[in-house]
């Protein structure tokens, strides 16, 4: 035990959290039993360390966190190694990837049952399905999902600035008084490109080459947290890989299930399947008509961030893609985001018609009962807004 808070102070220490993550604030701490779900590279880790140096500090031996990667674990249970804890005192345990423990859910379920006053916040796939398939923890677990930087986040990382976070209602109704409060102080299209090209994932910060860490992070992304929570055989990856790639370069479009189906020879239903799992662990963006969900044929596909894109094909990146699929991945954290009939234009929460357009085109007719994404702009007017500052909506 004395080596695991040996590496916890560690750890938290040596913790350099260089944005505060808004999910920090958004958390009813009081739960006894949170799982934060998130895709590789978004700062699960991060987070928990970050909450540890909050609340207790990094030599208060009430909290502690631990990694399920430790081969320790291997020959001794979550419930377990949990009770020592708490005999000795233990109020909060963090656990990060729980799902690399066999029979974690049941173990979490023995926690909360036999350690009344410990508090246990687990980390894990975006894959993961805690409530549908794992009943056991039905009623005990409040579960929260952290996303990568919004571009808010990553303005403010780059200027020092603390611009707050505004609801889709507030920039829809005041973003020419929002865009007064911000220009003044920065020039956000200055930072747009950058944040559309390796601004989503917080290892940008690292010194390594991103685009190397973003391939190895996809990678990690389909040969564990899908093969590994799905259970699928490993002999299936390389069809998730060239169904990912295919869909990557068909761009944000309907897919064709049938050609599909016959380019990684697998039936109709495996591939829906598969598009589904990729979905799940964030690595595409999945769109359908209003009233539609799965398992009904997508409307559109396209990569869950723009970073994806470059990483995948930067030979062909374009714009127009680029800002739908930062709008897309913008919105869909609180908002439900359907397919219109036109091209280029999504319905919001079943109520509200957006298109994504450029600004320098002339050729664009306006219509009052559609509101304008622009890109190329800083401001906006009326229906007309600045497609950066939905950026600002976490």
């Amino acid at each position: 035990m004395d080596a695991f808070f040996r590496t916890h102070t560690y750890l938290v220490e040596h913790n350099d959290a260089s944005v505060r993550r808004i999910l920090m604030d958004e958390i009813d701490w009081n739960h006894r039993m949170i799982g934060i779900k998130g895709t590789r590279g978004v700062g699960k880790t991060t987070f928990l360390l970050q909450y540890a140096k909050e609340k207790f500090g990094s030599t208060d031996r009430q909290c502690l966190y631990i990694n399920m990667n430790n081969f320790y674990f291997q020959g001794r249970g979550i419930a377990d190694f949990a009770g020592e804890f708490y005999r000795r005192g233990g109020k909060v345990l963090l656990i990060d990837q729980v799902f690399k423990q066999p029979n974690w859910s049941q173990e979490l379920r023995r926690c909360y049952d036999f350690y009344p006053k410990l508090k246990i916040v687990f980390t894990g796939s975006s894959v993961m399905r805690l409530k549908e398939e794992n009943p056991e923890l039905n009623g005990i677990v409040k579960s929260y999902n952290l996303s990568g930087f919004s571009f808010r986040e990553f303005l403010n990382l780059q200027t020092g600035n603390q611009f707050k976070p505004y609801t889709l209602e507030e920039i829809l109704q005041n973003h020419e008084q929002i865009t007064k409060q911000i220009l003044p102080k920065v020039s956000p299209l200055k930072y747009f490109k950058d944040y559309i090209h390796h601004g989503y994932y917080p290892f940008f910060l690292e010194n390594r080459n991103f685009s190397e860490n973003l391939l190895k992070t996809m990678n990690m992304m389909t040969e564990v947290d899908i093969l590994l929570i799905k259970q699928i055989e490993l002999k299936y990856l390389t069809k998730i890989k060239k169904l990912f790639y295919l869909l990557a370069l068909g761009g944000p479009k309907a897919p064709n299930i049938s050609n599909l189906a016959k380019d990684i020879n697998t039936s109709r239903a495996t591939v829906m399947n598969y598009i589904k799992y990729l979905a799940d662990s964030r690595l595409i963006n999945i769109i359908y008509p209003v009233g539609q969900e799965f398992p009904k044929k997508p409307a559109k596909v396209m990569m869950n961030n723009s970073n994806l894109i470059y990483a995948i094909y930067p030979i062909q990146v374009e714009q127009q893609h680029l800002m739908e699929t930062f709008f897309v991945n913008a919105l869909w954290r609180e908002h439900l985001i359907n397919e219109s009939n036109k091209q280029g234009t999504y319905i919001v929460d079943e109520k509200f018609k957006f298109r994504i357009c450029d600004a320098d085109n002339p050729k664009i007719r306006l219509s009052a009962d559609t509101i304008y994404a622009r890109y190329n702009t800083e401001v906006g007017k009326d229906n007309k807004i600045p497609l950066w500052l939905l950026g600002f909506l976490y």
